[in-house]
């Protein structure tokens, strides 16, 4: 999961794609030239040792690939680094997750975040660095994303004494599908945070360009699982049985009507099941069928509305065939998510630097992303632009919110343990 804006807990948020089909000049300690500043991050971050470095990182992660709290190998190596960088954390939150501290450890507060885990999928992509784990492969490219942040860690420690304020480093475990997030969010890491940035990369554009979008930019998602009970039998008697099967046929088709039928169209929706189980003789009618499937909205109304809808055509059309149903949407651990939300404000800000950095013409409209696949493969020149980036927006985010009174940091509870 992406951390959405608020889930009741943060006040703003941005994600942002970062293209992976994407002499060293020092960088000025003047942020009062904010455009100056996003030049030379990426300029820094191009250097040849700092790629070579970043690139290194992310092809140890991609050989050694871990599941949702999983991650202790990668969160060691994540450590050392920051060790080696003398950046102070804290460890472990959310099993393997870290918190990385730089700057005046008072407000503002700014957090930077990259996800950890990798996914139960084999690798077909040929090459050196393939994974070594059977089954596990990095195909959401969170291990370019681990090597960005730590890139954006380097800059910022680096130049640790131009912060106006404090740049909290999270790395998340247990994205896909854990609730990584929101176990890292109640264990209290972002509070008093005023903003907190992500990136994550795609292969659907060239390299050095970006995209992203004010509002709702993925959906959130839920999961039904429905128990349809009638009475098994003989397939040559069905008058003596009440067919589960039967009903739940019928309860796929009126599914899909809850989309093509009630939603409206601008509202994207969807609703799929994806898993049917009933019988085991090609000539016995069961006593039951179970049926799964998941729902999606951009908007938490509309999800709601999925979801009292899904219950009510569930047992209903199971009840017009004399059958009983119950349905549940905790599903095996599968989480609820809300739909990822980018604040206006915080858009606007990401504009800026990412013009500031890349020029407008490299700045595109917000498309598809087309992850998760064993031939999934990155680009890895697209390192330098995530980690400038990262660092970018986090460095100039303090430096305007002390002259903004709207988006000033709070100066209560800071993190100065850290």
């Amino acid at each position: 999961m992406n951390l959405g804006k608020n889930m009741d807990f943060l006040k703003w948020v941005v994600l942002i794609w970062v293209s992976t089909s994407f002499c060293w000049v020092p960088i000025s300690s003047n942020l009062q030239n904010p455009k100056d500043l996003c030049k030379d991050y990426l300029s820094y971050a191009k250097r040849a040792e700092l790629v070579e470095w970043m690139v290194g990182i992310r092809r140890r992660l991609h050989e050694n690939p871990e599941l949702g709290y999983e991650e202790f190998e990668t969160s060691k190596l994540i450590r050392e680094e920051l060790d080696k960088m003398g950046i102070p954390y804290k460890h472990p939150i959310a099993v393997t997750g870290i918190v990385g501290s730089i700057g005046t450890g008072r407000p503002p507060f700014v957090a930077i975040r990259a996800d950890m885990d990798a996914l139960p999928i084999l690798e077909e992509v040929e090459w050196e660095h393939k994974s070594k784990v059977p089954g596990k492969m990095h195909a959401c490219g969170h291990d370019t994303h681990v090597a960005m942040l730590l890139g954006a860690a380097k800059i910022l420690q680096d130049h640790r004494d131009d912060l106006e304020g404090t740049v909290l480093l999270v790395f998340q475990p247990a994205e896909e599908g854990g609730g990584g997030a929101k176990v890292m969010i109640e264990a209290g890491v972002l509070e008093n945070v005023d903003a907190i940035f992500g990136l994550h990369i795609t292969n659907t554009s060239p390299v050095g360009t970006v995209a992203s979008r004010p509002g709702p930019i993925m959906a959130g998602s839920g999961f039904f699982e429905a128990v349809i009970t009638g009475k098994g039998g003989h397939a040559a008697i069905p008058q003596h049985t009440i067919d589960p099967i039967l009903a739940a046929s019928n309860v796929i088709v009126s599914l899909q009507h809850l989309v093509s039928r009630e939603a409206d169209p601008l509202d994207s929706q969807v609703v799929t099941v994806a898993k049917f189980q009933g019988g085991g003789a090609f000539n016995v009618i069961p006593d039951s069928v179970t049926i799964a499937g998941t729902f999606r909205a951009f908007s938490n109304e509309s999800m709601e509305k999925l979801k009292q809808r899904i219950k009510e055509v569930i047992t209903g059309q199971a009840a017009v065939q004399r059958c009983n149903a119950t349905v549940n949407f905790s599903v095996e651990n599968k989480m609820f998510f809300p739909a990822t939300t980018n604040n206006k404000e915080l858009h606007e800000h990401f504009v800026k630097v990412a013009g500031d950095m890349l020029g407008v013409r490299n700045m595109n409209q917000l498309g598809s992303l087309r992850p998760h696949t064993s031939s999934f493969s990155v680009n890895e020149d697209a390192l330098p632009y995530g980690a400038a980036l990262h660092a970018s927006l986090a460095a100039r985010y303090l430096s305007e919110a002390l002259s903004n009174k709207s988006i000033h940091a709070p100066t209560v509870n800071a993190h100065d343990e850290l």
